[in-house]
């Protein structure tokens, strides 16, 4: 067996065991990177590490760290009551708000699965309270996420811009940006439409209401608070609003509760400048063009430093996993550009002699892996080992790499991937196993149609 073979093999491995095993894919990677690398390769310790990506440890570290504080301090739950207050409680228009949050979110910085996890359980809960479909709201929090999960600043983007950098291919950031964008929402739109939508706009307005209270017709008073007792039978009542508010019991939790009532929608200093921290680093990677990742977490340590009870846990909320996810598949692809895997590989798929059907191939093998895998690993995989291959001229290069980012990215609404997990735990008084098998058809719909779709969109005119 050749030593190329050996080492894709070996990568293969470390996909099955990271799904399979639940262990951290970059963690296998650095143990792989190890091994083939000094016993396959011959490579030392320089050599290995060689393609450790440090310019996007920072830009990871960063960005999550800036984000930690601002979920600490209460900045997001503010974003989320203010979007809905945004719209006046318009039932129809709320679907389609969790999925502008969850783009603006992912847009700026976050990591797509802290995006969700901080929506989901929000849109969830407005879902059982409206009866909007949860595989609706579910599907509109994780397209939305995705719809911004390429732009210049966020994880995604900086990771596939970098690589295409990286690997000197014709790239455009605006273009995977808008590609991403434009598909999820197109997606948005059908599933919207044919999971109820359009019967949410004949339900009117309704009063945006904290999660947990209750709707009922009839009745006046006063509304029920986090302190207040409730009036007998578990009943208070809201201003003006001829609605009658019933809150459950609390159940118990681990977690610190979410701000509600005032203590969300209130603009404190802490949550003011934290989002003129956010604007700041659009404003200076966009603008003056300053690294992504040294702006954020100087932001995050000026906050941080004016506010440390806030911000005290912010540091281990980073998305480590995440970092070492990148970090690791990156080195190991950098230990198989060492000893000329990714040239070997690349000649064997552009010996196909067909490049649209190697195209559509390698669309399909990110979108199906990535299903149960992590996205961010197959594309970290795929884009290198497919240069040979787009080197060749015959291929656009900005069409394969968008078509490659979005077939790896929209399938994360499969329930086995962390967005789709994330959407099926948050959702309340559902059958869960009715709400998995109807997440895992529609991810397998995803699977099947999409990456077609994008080969067909983007490869075949031949973008780039």
């Amino acid at each position: 067996m050749s030593p190329e073979l050996l080492s894709i093999l070996v990568l293969a491995v470390v996909f099955v065991i990271a799904t399979t095993r639940s262990i951290n894919m970059g963690a296998l990677a650095f143990a792989a990177a190890f091994g083939v690398g000094t016993l396959v390769a011959d490579l030392d310790a320089d050599g290995i590490f060689a393609g450790f990506p440090g310019d996007l440890f920072v830009v990871l570290v960063g960005v999550t760290y800036l984000f930690a504080v601002a979920r600490a301090n209460g900045t997001t739950d503010w974003l989320v009551h203010a979007a809905v207050r945004m719209v006046r409680g318009r039932v129809a228009l709320i679907p389609w708000v969790m999925f502008a949050l969850t783009g603006a979110l992912t847009a700026i910085g976050a990591v797509s699965p802290a995006a969700v996890a901080i929506v989901a359980p929000v849109a969830l809960s407005f879902a059982a309270r409206y009866s909007i479909s949860p595989l609706l709201m579910g599907v509109m929090v994780v397209h939305g996420a995705q719809a911004g999960g390429f732009s210049p600043i966020s994880i995604y983007g900086s990771i596939v811009n970098g690589i295409v950098e990286r690997e000197k291919l014709p790239g455009s950031e605006i273009t995977l940006f808008l590609a991403s964008l434009v598909v999820n929402l197109v997606i948005a739109a059908i599933v919207f439409t044919v999971c109820g939508g359009p019967k949410l706009w004949r339900q009117g307005s309704v009063e945006a209401l904290e999660p947990g209270d209750r709707p009922e017709p009839g009745g006046t008073g006063k509304e029920t608070g986090p302190g207040d007792q409730p009036a007998p039978g578990g009943a208070g009542t809201a201003p003006d609003s001829g609605t009658t508010l019933t809150r459950p019991p609390p159940t118990p939790t681990r977690h610190p509760p979410t701000p509600t009532g005032l203590a969300a929608t209130r603009l404190t200093p802490a949550r003011t400048a934290t989002l003129g921290s956010l604007v700041a680093l659009v404003v200076a990677v966009l603008v003056f063009d300053l690294d992504a990742g040294l702006t954020a977490i100087t932001l995050a340590v000026v906050l941080s430093a004016v506010w440390p009870d806030d911000s005290k846990r912010a540091v281990g909320e980073i998305a480590w996993p995440t970092v070492l996810l990148i970090c690791g598949v990156l080195t190991y692809v950098g230990v198989l550009d060492e000893m000329g895997t990714i040239t070997w590989a690349g000649e064997g798929v552009g010996g196909i002699g067909v490049p649209l059907l190697a195209a559509v191939l390698l669309c399909y093998i990110g979108a199906i892996v990535s299903a149960f895998a992590s996205s961010v690993g197959i594309m970290g995989a795929l884009i290198p080992l497919a240069v040979p291959f787009l080197a060749q001229g015959e291929i656009g290069a900005i069409g394969m790499v968008a078509a490659l980012a979005v077939s790896a990215t929209v399938v994360d609404v499969s329930p086995f991937s962390t967005n789709g997990a994330l959407v099926l735990a948050a959702a309340p008084d559902v059958d869960r196993e009715r709400f998995f098998r109807r997440l895992m058809v529609y991810g397998g719909i995803v699977v099947a149609v999409v990456p077609a779709v994008v080969w067909l969109a983007m490869v075949v005119p031949g973008w780039g």
